[in-house]
């Protein structure tokens, strides 16, 4: 619910790129591609990887990739340039959604009995549309206690908020459900 919930803030990003950047819909469309290159090719990866990391690890390292990738993506302002300001926090971001979308998801079914399985699933993607709408909806609030006379500027700061509260909820994930004692972590994952 946090991760899902953290990743909607990106629904401001295309915004800020036809706003500051003053691309079309077609070309803020093509800004996302680093993020979606990099998602791309670790996704077909991670099935790999348990056999070099468990999946508490890869989900750690995925998370706090898109953590430093969202608190990176937050401090954009009005003479940010794309590359440096959108595409390599993005690439950080897609390495998360590559990495963690897939165990995390097959986490919320493990030790579910198959005849189960089906509404373990179902619920996992109930949480996963729970966390993004009420997500959305507290990013919008965080965005909107910010206000300057400039409308590209005003866009920039609104967005660069409602991202520092995508990487919060990061954090809180990371904190509450992916690190959470040795013990837990170890009767989780196994």
């Amino acid at each position: 619910m946090l991760h899902m919930g953290a990743m909607i803030g990106f629904f401001f990003t295309a915004q800020l790129v036809q706003s500051v950047y003053h691309w079309t819909p077609l070309q803020a469309g093509h800004a996302f591609l680093p993020m979606t290159l990099v998602n791309f090719v670790l996704a077909v990866q991670v099935p790999r990887l348990p056999e070099r990391a468990s999946r508490p690890t890869v989900l750690l390292t995925g998370v706090a990739l898109t953590t430093a990738g969202m608190v990176w993506f937050s401090r954009f302002d009005l003479h940010t340039p794309y590359l440096t300001g959108l595409a390599l926090p993005m690439v950080f971001i897609g390495a998360d959604q590559g990495l963690v979308l897939a165990p995390l998801t097959s986490s919320g079914v493990d030790g579910v009995a198959p005849a189960d399985a089906g509404a373990a699933s179902r619920l996992v993607n109930t949480v996963h549309q729970i966390g993004s709408a009420l997500s959305l909806s507290i990013l919008t609030a965080v965005a909107t206690t910010l206000s300057t006379s400039h409308g590209a500027a005003d866009i920039a700061a609104r967005s660069g908020a409602a991202l520092t509260g995508s990487a919060v909820l990061l954090t809180l994930a990371v904190l509450t459900l992916i690190v959470p004692s040795p013990a837990t972590r170890t009767e989780r994952f196994l």
